[in-house]
């Protein structure tokens, strides 16, 4: 089989494709480019298993970045084993065609205890006095020590939250190209967050993102370059684009109106209490969930 890299950076289409992307506007005008219809929901973890299993949501079991699970009565988001995605994967199908074939799994979603023969996630220490501390979790488990003693710790507060910016990305491209460096893999599965977090902040208003636009599109140049010196075929994809939005219906707040919800005050705070709702939403960007507890409402 060909060597090949799949390229995920979220949130790009092709409208903010130009000025402020010089890389990406050229390498496009020299290519091919195809459009998708994103997949509803159109959330990042039920994308990824989507591209990664060839099933619909309601096949593959990720419905949403997270959902409610009856047992434990708790509402749970970024699960991280992959064995909640149900279905052969593309590397399985692929090392049945031929058992040469190798995968690194970079940072794609539900990465722990995959079959991917090279994986890398984020993974917090959770430390007995209550505090997270950055880290990773990698397969083969040496590979996480080798990546840090590189690249330095990974830098977990830059990929998630109010601090998050171009430095998990690059750690993450510069971590796939050492990862083939090691192992030269036939496929390789690249997640860059980068542009989630600003389109999500601002939308795609140019006078407020052109900078994160810039800086994805040097690592994007970084990762192609290195890619084409490795004669690799090289696939760019999205998950999503991300479009202004003016009217959010805040459902909960409905129902709550309605006598539906539990609610718990915990330091002076009011937090949803899914277990003692008759029915909630577990809303999850473009779409919300509804979980009935109580089958008298459901009319």
């Amino acid at each position: 089989m060909n060597k090949t890299v799949v390229i995920d950076i979220v949130g790009l289409s092709s409208s903010l494709i130009g000025e402020h992307t010089p890389f990406l506007k050229q390498y496009i005008a020299d290519k091919y480019l195809q459009t998708i219809q994103p997949v509803l929901p159109a959330v990042t973890t039920s994308a990824q298993s989507v591209y990664v299993t060839g099933k619909w949501p309601s096949e593959n079991g990720i419905v949403g970045n997270g959902w409610y699970d009856r047992e434990d009565c708790e509402v749970k988001f970024w699960k991280q084993s992959n064995k909640l995605v149900q279905g052969d994967k593309i590397w399985d199908k692929a090392k049945q065609a031929d058992p040469a074939f190798t995968c690194s799994k970079m940072f794609w979603w539900y990465n722990m205890y995959s079959t991917a023969d090279y994986s890398a996630t984020p993974r917090p220490n959770y430390l007995a006095d209550g505090r997270k501390t950055p880290d990773c979790y990698t397969h083969p488990p040496e590979l996480r020590d080798r990546l840090q003693e590189k690249l330095g710790q990974f830098p977990l507060f830059q990929f998630w939250g109010p601090g998050a910016n171009i430095k998990s990305t690059q750690w993450i491209a510069d971590a796939s190209m050492e990862t083939d460096e090691l192992y030269d893999p036939t496929l390789t599965l690249i997640y860059l967050p980068h542009l989630d977090y600003c389109l999500q902040k601002f939308g795609p208003d140019f006078s407020k993102i052109s900078k994160e636009l810039g800086e994805i599109d040097t690592v994007i140049c970084q990762l192609v370059k290195f890619y084409e010196g490795k004669n690799a075929k090289i696939i760019l994809l999205s998950e999503y684009g991300i479009t202004p939005v003016s009217h959010p219906i805040h459902l909960n707040r409905l129902f709550r109106e309605h006598d539906l919800l539990g609610i718990r005050v915990e330091r002076g705070l009011e937090l949803l209490d899914p277990g003692a709702s008759k029915a909630f939403v577990v809303a999850d960007h473009q779409i919300a969930h509804v979980y009935i507890n109580d089958p008298s409402v459901t009319e």
